[in-house]
């Protein structure tokens, strides 16, 4: 099989096997078989010429003369391979967002038999119980847009890039496809499930893992760790004892509970640096020409990815950007008000959003381990007051925001956050700095999109779960904790991954130290 790169056509056109047959054909002179599309991405650099950019796979006899071409190679394929394994004893997961339920699949279909813990409930429940928060109805704070199956990405945008190259991403996206994730994800540059496919393939998953069986425990939360002599012997799970040799303890960025309760257990860990600031939100016509120009009509709602260093070195940038998405209630802890993003498979919603994001280091929240979870929660509180107490999320138009005025009332873009959005003043919310911050970024984006800080978009309060703000500190080669053999932090809520795709190899490489080491 071989693979060429580069290959650049018009916009609109569909790409499909003959056509991709035709246009090689064309370009290499040659007959070729077995075409199959490996990767597409968007160049719109050119506002009058967006283009198609295309990697092919394809097979044809004259193989030694067209490898001879700079834009042509072998084509590679990396096999992952799950090995059979016999255990006196079985996992435990705690957790099943990303990184848990990979780790839980590869320890299921090598015969373990793994046990996972989620807190929150399964993904149809938990679905009921977020809607009806959105509409108005009661907290609850076991399940919610953090905690649940599926863990906070299955109420996303769904995003599949990472920063990270690893064999073990092709492995992640053929399982989803597997589960039903859409089979583009396979090509596109910047792949994305959506929220309302991703619920469909967090519950496959979770069938093959009982058909293989394992167990997935709903609604039920680690209470604490047996151990003896530095290994780990158990998990309790209320008074439940559940004996094990290995845990994988794939959190989440939320559980701050059970981060108190490892850090009084005695795990060794440190607070770390995040990020927090606001959801602001244009409408989706506008983001599409404004990334697109008049090509924005025959492709499908546009993102973008901004940042700029200040002056004083600190950072602002653009996070889980969501086209044609929604901003969402994403609290956790009754008393706090947090915001999130979140798009369908399709991104047909009229506003896009994205988070823009202010770093905040050590220097700002304090040494202590927790001090950084302090610190969002008392943001998330703030918010909460100005939002009128009843879970409403404060806003401000942009240009206010951007000219230190109050908002008095919204113009331009409607607010999609459920249950409602309070006109606010942002200088009540954020410390001096962090609204410095976001407004010279603000400019800054509005430079390289023109009118991104305008009346036109309305930001909303407080985005503050980006990230962890801890990590519990693993053995670079063992991946076991410091201190405790047989127990993995894992993935995003431990410090080691930054969204859906990271968590999940993540959760791979905990797995595949287990079966290492027993």
């Amino acid at each position: 099989m071989l693979r060429i790169s580069g290959v650049k056509i018009s916009v609109g056109q569909e790409l499909n096997e003959a056509f991709l047959r035709e246009l090689l054909q064309k370009k290499l002179k040659t007959k070729v078989k077995n075409v199959k599309l490996f990767k597409k991405s968007i160049d719109a650099r050119k506002k009058d010429r967006v283009i198609f950019n295309l990697t092919i796979d394809f097979e044809a006899e004259n193989k030694k003369r067209l490898l001879l071409r700079r834009d042509v190679t072998e084509a590679v394929f990396l096999e992952y391979k799950i090995n059979k394994k016999s255990l006196d004893f079985r996992p435990v997961v705690v957790g099943f967002g990303p990184a848990g339920f990979m780790a839980g699949l590869y320890l299921a279909r090598a015969g373990l038999k793994p046990i996972i813990l989620e807190r929150g409930g399964r993904v149809e429940e938990r679905t009921k119980q977020v809607n009806s928060f959105f509409k108005g109805g009661s907290l609850d704070e076991e399940n919610n847009v953090q905690f649940g199956e599926g863990g906070a990405g299955t109420f996303s945008d769904g995003k599949l890039t990472t920063g990270v190259n690893d064999p073990r991403i092709r492995f992640v996206l053929e399982t989803f496809v597997q589960k039903g994730a859409p089979e583009e994800i396979l090509w596109e540059a910047k792949p994305h499930v959506g929220t309302d496919r991703l619920g469909e393939m967090v519950k496959n998953i979770r069938e093959e893992i009982i058909g293989l069986g394992g167990e997935v425990r709903f609604n039920r939360k680690m209470t604490g760790l047996l151990t003896e002599k530095g290994e780990i012997k158990g998990v309790l799970c209320g008074e439940e004892v559940l004996p094990t040799k290995a845990v994988v303890l794939a959190l989440g960025h939320s559980a701050r509970d059970t981060f108190k309760m490892l850090y009084d257990s005695g795990i060794v860990m440190e607070g770390k640096s995040f990020s927090v600031g606001v959801r602001i939100e244009h409408t989706r016509e506008f983001i599409d020409r404004a990334r697109y120009g008049d090509f924005a009509a025959v492709l499908n709602a546009a993102d973008y990815k901004l940042a700029t260093h200040l002056p004083d070195g600190r950072g602002v940038y653009t996070f889980c950007m969501c086209p044609g998405g929604y901003v969402v209630a994403a609290a956790s802890e009754k008393g706090g008000v947090v915001t999130n993003g979140m798009s369908n498979f399709l991104r047909n919603g009229e506003n896009s959003n994205s988070a823009v994001l202010v770093g905040i280091g050590r220097e700002d929240f304090g040494s202590g381990v927790l001090d950084g979870v302090e610190f969002q929660r008392r943001l998330e509180r703030k918010a909460f007051e100005l939002g009128g107490r009843k879970y409403f999320a404060p806003a401000q138009n942009t240009e206010d925001f951007v000219l230190e005025k109050a908002t008095l009332s919204l113009t331009g873009v409607k607010p999609t956050y459920q249950p409602g959005v309070v006109p606010s003043d942002f200088k009540e919310l954020f410390p001096e700095f962090i609204c410095d911050s976001l407004r010279q970024g603000l400019l800054a984006f509005d430079r390289q999109i023109k009118g991104f800080a305008s009346e036109g978009s309305v930001l909303t309060g407080v985005e503050s779960r980006s990230s962890s703000p801890v990590r519990i500190l693993r053995d670079r080669e063992s991946l076991e904790s410091v201190g405790l053999k047989g127990l993995y932090p894992c993935g995003e809520g431990a410090g080691y991954a930054g969204g859906i795709m990271s968590a999940a190899v993540d959760g791979l490489k905990c797995a595949e130290k287990i079966c290492e080491k027993f």
